[in-house]
């Protein structure tokens, strides 16, 4: 399938399953092409023919803007190097989830969800901790039993019982002993255990690209100034995440005049669906203060600000602005 037919295809299952879904981005070199919102559910979704073309540098924006969002950033592919992405199984690259379409369909329209995991040493299940323990329990049953049942250790046992996956000859063996199911279902848009926490950058090396160029540095030192914290985002429609204890805003730079228009309409997408507000700061002011419902701030009213609330009130403003002449 053509990756253009595949998104689309992914389009249409979320958005069958009741999810809200932006539209594609069209722009190049970003780190994903939709997100979609059901309820408490954000999916920040990178589409691939084949997942090998994934790298670490992807995967990481995926992971930054998640923890960011509250999202859940996910794969969905047909192929690897290897071959085909088998239906029902989760598998992961640099901590991020990858499933085929057709798990996808299963998952959110039949109600099926995988059982089946891909880790390093082969194919894995996820365990009932409590039950296992508590069936273990019950009947008087000690981990060196178990342990000789299932052809692991004791000390496997009590991984189990902490929340380890197990192989799936090891869960059989288990299950047909114990008489009881304790294989649980995998959630795909769940992160398969905990990525390595890497050492943080120096501080020059986590400015991004924006930061190079003199106006986005400008913008982030006054926004720095007014007690904001600056995630860059590096490939995405904005430049960064700006943040505080109250408020969470998609922060794009709008020096390029040709592609504001673009960009501006890009972001209000993503802000619906994420529904956090959206900002765009422009080096001259313009008559038109919003577009596509993002709000336009230029450089020289950014200076007169003085308090961060200030800031908020602008941009609340300027998306309501935007809310009353559609209506």
């Amino acid at each position: 399938m053509h990756r253009d037919d595949l998104i689309e295809a992914v389009r249409s299952v979320l958005g069958m399953s009741g999810f809200y879904v932006s539209r594609p981005l069209a722009m190049r070199g970003i780190s994903f092409d939709i997100v979609a919102r059901r309820d408490d559910v954000l999916l920040i979704i990178k589409i691939l023919s084949n997942v090998d073309a994934f790298s670490k540098e992807n995967a990481d924006e995926l992971t930054t803007l998640g923890e960011a969002l509250g999202a859940s950033p996910i794969l969905i592919g047909e192929r690897s190097g290897s071959g085909d992405i088998d239906e029902s199984i989760v598998y992961s690259r640099f901590g991020v989830p990858i499933i085929s379409l057709r798990t996808l369909k299963d998952h959110l329209l039949e109600g099926v969800p995988p059982f089946i995991f891909a880790a390093p040493g082969g194919l894995y299940v996820k365990l009932d901790s409590d039950l296992l323990k508590k069936v273990r329990e019950e009947r008087n049953i000690s981990l060196g039993t178990l342990a000789e049942i299932a052809g692991v250790s004791r000390r496997t046992i009590q991984m189990y019982e902490s929340g380890m996956g197990a192989m799936i000859d090891v869960a059989i063996r288990l299950e047909e002993f114990l008489d009881r199911p304790i294989v649980t279902p995998v959630n795909p848009f769940h992160p398969i255990g905990q990525r390595p926490k890497e050492k943080e950058a120096p501080a020059k090396e986590r400015q991004g690209s924006a930061s190079q160029d003199i106006f986005g540095q400008e913008v982030f030192m006054k926004l720095r100034g007014l007690g904001f914290s600056i995630v860059p985002i590096a490939r995405s429609p904005f430049e960064a995440l700006t943040r505080d204890e109250h408020i969470l805003i998609l922060t794009g730079l709008g020096k390029d005049e040709s592609r504001l228009m673009e960009k501006a309409t890009v972001v209000a997408d993503i802000s619906r669906i994420t529904e956090r507000r959206s900002v765009i700061f422009i080096e001259k002011e313009r008559t038109r203060q919003n577009i596509g419902g993002t709000p336009l701030v230029c450089k020289d009213e950014l200076k007169r600000i003085s308090e961060s609330y200030v800031l908020y009130e602008l941009v609340n403003a300027r998306s309501e602005d935007d809310e009353k002449s559609k209506g």
